[in-house]
């Protein structure tokens, strides 16, 4: 196809050059993508053929400018195919993967390219700057860690492997999602939905006649999910959704990804051994602040030993409850959820169900705008000249008093096409290569409910936090000021990335935040006072078992990716040697065959980064409590010293800038309950 037929190759004529979606079809990627690939090919091989003394700017500027079509093609197929796939665009990436994978091979292996950049390295520049000499490391880091000081035949095996790897990546991320397609509960008795809150009845209502059936319709995505689980009186039906939900991945036939978790954790350790470490965790963690597995066993098992013993009362306090009501039963995991919510209840007086009138999802979006003006002083315009790829998508300008920061998708709704869970991520990514900022292109991505007809789609706090959450991380990339693509943003260490987006959670906890914006949506009615205050009150509810589970994902993928032989057991048997649960197993659960993190979402040997990142926003947080929810000062210097900055110092510098200090280890421990708030 001629360049100037495929869209994917042209300058777009759209404001602010933003994606022209409905030009765009399946069909276009396969060839765009293989001409992107053979201009970046041509782009880096006149690089390593220059025949003038290597410098940063006819190099790794260079280097840095000679994928952009590419990585604009690829952004847009991937990210697409994540919430809006289709069989066309599955096809196109497992078509093209192979592909860039095997680019990026001849990339990195590249001898000319590596000596220039290890000649700049070794005799650096003494006029380059901070970013510069930060981005000359990671290029250096990158051939060494792709394998290009290996001999010729460990090279072919080392790129085999990592092709091999990102079809398989993409094929788990699949099965998983046609698995929490494949299951519903189609229900036509009212009875068998006792205990639903409204909000829930009329969701499930919604989805079957959206599927043309009568009756209530129950599935995996987490708006029907969820309180399905923590309402539904009928336990039968929570077992029959838990055992569907938990055996993702793990029910055999062409979605089982079994054999794709045993074959992509050797190629995994197979990759490291080649470069030289006892394992792959070794290998990933070289580039994070936690930088080696020692570091990150200690940090776990303190967490742990911390919060089981609160975790174990917390379970004790649920069994108790249970018993005291006429649960004549042993505690299964599909009852967990049921009889916390009714301990919740009788213990704070508080149904988080009944917020959720109040969080009505453009509220709640008009309030965390609000708290972006009043930190950063950012404005939110809508703009319905820009096209979408999905009529649920919205579109903001973001701008503040310097001018245009960037161009925000909102995809905040549940749809089978969709991959579960919620994530940030950039069709653009804001970079300055040549003296024109240009301004990064940001998507979020949601699970929510559906509006119907009845209702507007109504957030729980669990999915306020989410939004929140996930606008954390956008507002990090849309505050991006560097020079160098590869650092714009959120293209941090691994263990800091998610430090500015879980910080953001904390405001969900302060009424000064809830007053902007928590109102009935149909009464216009405030939250109560009182409502705030039992939401405060109950902000530790069940923290040692929250704890619990989130360490347990970390524990079993650090026990993955620190094996040192191939895995020779199911998932689900290893599972039970490398968790720490408090719960009977269930014959078919696996967490292994749906934990797309560390099987195709890039977070291998980093799982854990959630609760390190979380004692650093801790941390930061205790700082804007004593200064001040909205102080000016404070929120500047975070601006200036963290978000704006990037990946263009190491995290532990742009922390200590910002606190005047190292992080306080104590920090996630004191909020949590688990130490004494006095504690120093």
């Amino acid at each position: 196809m001629e360049q100037h037929t495929n869209p994917l190759l042209m300058q777009w004529d759209t404001p602010f050059q933003t994606p022209p979606f409905s030009q765009l079809e399946a069909h276009h990627y396969i060839p765009a993508v293989r001409q992107a690939l053979a201009q970046a090919a041509a782009a880096t091989d006149a690089i390593a053929a220059n025949p003038e003394p290597p410098t940063f700017d006819n190099t790794v500027t260079r280097l840095e400018a000679s994928q952009l079509l590419l990585d604009r093609a690829m952004a847009l197929l991937l990210n697409l195919n994540e919430c809006c796939t289709s069989p066309a665009l599955h096809e196109a990436v497992m078509t093209l993967l192979p592909e860039v994978t095997r680019h990026d091979n001849a990339l990195w292996m590249n001898a000319h390219l590596y000596e220039r950049v290890r000649q700049l390295r070794d005799h650096p520049d003494p006029d380059l700057t901070a970013e510069q000499r930060q981005l000359l490391e990671r290029y250096h880091q990158r051939f060494v860690r792709n394998g290009v000081a290996l001999p010729p035949e460990a090279q072919q095996h080392f790129a085999a492997n990592a092709e091999e790897l990102s079809t398989l990546s993409e094929q788990f991320n699949h099965n998983a999602l046609d698995d929490t397609n494949s299951f519903h509960l189609h229900l036509t008795d009212a009875a068998l939905l006792a205990g639903l809150p409204a909000t829930a009845l009329e969701a499930a209502r919604s989805e079957a006649a959206r599927r043309g059936l009568d009756g209530w319709v129950v599935t995996l995505q987490a708006p029907s999910y969820r309180p399905f689980m923590a309402h539904a009186d009928n336990r039968e039906l929570r077992r029959q959704l838990w055992q569907a939900f938990n055996s993702r991945g793990n029910r055999g036939g062409a979605t089982d990804n079994n054999a794709l978790v045993s074959r992509i954790t050797a190629l995994r350790l197979e990759q490291a051994h080649l470069l030289g470490y006892a394992d792959y965790a070794s290998y990933s963690l070289e580039r994070t602040m936690a930088h080696d597995v020692a570091t990150v066993s200690a940090f776990l098992g303190r967490l742990h030993d911390a919060c089981r013993p609160h975790a174990e009362a917390d379970l004790d306090e649920v069994r108790a409850l249970a018993r005291s009501c006429g649960a004549d039963y042993e505690l299964q995991s599909w009852d967990f959820a049921y009889w916390s919510e009714r301990l919740k209840r009788q213990r704070y007086e508080f149904d988080a169900e009944a917020l959720r009138p109040f969080l009505a999802y453009k509220q709640v979006r008009h309030g965390i705008f609000d708290l972006y003006r009043r930190l950063y002083g950012l404005t939110f315009t809508q703009r319905t000249d820009i096209e979408v790829y999905h009529p649920d998508v919205e579109v903001f300008e973001v701008r503040d008093d310097g001018g245009l920061l960037g161009i925000l998708y909102l995809d905040m709704f549940a749809r089978p096409s969709k991959r579960s869970g919620a994530w940030m991520t950039e069709f653009r990514e804001q970079r300055n290569l040549d003296g024109n900022d240009v301004r990064p292109l940001v998507q979020v991505v949601c699970n929510f409910s559906q509006p119907t007809e009845a209702q507007p789609s109504l957030l729980s706090t669990d999915e306020l936090r989410t939004f929140m959450h996930e606008m954390g991380h956008a507002v990090h990339a849309l505050l991006s000021q560097v020079h160098y693509p590869s650092l714009s943003g959120t293209n941090v260490w691994r263990d800091f990335v998610e430090m500015p987006s879980q910080l953001m959670e904390n405001w969900c906890d302060e009424p000064a935040f809830l007053h902007t914006f928590a109102r009935h949506y149909q009464t216009g009615q405030p939250l109560p006072d009182s409502a705030i205050d039992k939401m405060r009150r109950s902000r530790n509810f069940q923290a040692g078992w929250l704890c619990l589970r989130q360490l347990n994902f970390g524990m079993l993928d650090m026990a993955y990716h620190t094996l040192t032989q191939p895995l020779a057991e199911p998932a689900e048997a290893f599972e039970a040697r490398h968790t720490d649960a408090l719960l009977p197993h269930s014959d078919g659960a696996s967490l292994s065959t749906a934990f797309t993190h560390i099987f195709s979402g890039g977070y291998a040997a980093g799982y854990y980064g959630y609760k390190w990142a979380e004692v650093l926003d801790a941390d930061i947080f205790a700082r804007f409590k004593a200064d001040g929810l909205y102080n000016a000062d404070t929120a500047a210097q975070l601006r200036h010293h963290i978000l704006e900055r990037g990946g263009s110092e190491p995290p532990a510098v742009l922390f200590r800038r910002f606190m005047g200090r190292d992080p306080d280890p104590d920090a996630l421990m004191r909020r949590c309950g688990f130490v004494d708030a006095t504690t120093t």
